[in-house]
């Protein structure tokens, strides 16, 4: 197996990910206040969504890289 083979495989993999997922979270940590020893923290959770026509493309890429990778000289 080649590494276009490959690389097509991972790329199907994730644009299946991002249909079936549609978005994550990260948590992200800021410190809002810090005098002398004391500080103060706040955790915010963001969320990122994951556009279904980016998902698709990422199919349809990881597709032609797998029979573009098949294709013997």
């Amino acid at each position: 197996m080649n590494a276009v083979k490959i690389i097509g495989a991972i790329l199907i993999v994730g644009g299946v990910l991002g249909l079936a997922f549609g978005s994550f979270d990260y948590t992200k940590d800021t410190q809002v206040i810090k005098m002398g020893p004391m500080e103060m923290n706040v955790k915010e959770t963001k969320t990122v969504n994951i556009p279904v026509w980016a998902s698709i493309g990422i199919i349809v890429l990881g597709g032609a890289l797998l029979f573009l990778g098949s294709k013997k000289n």
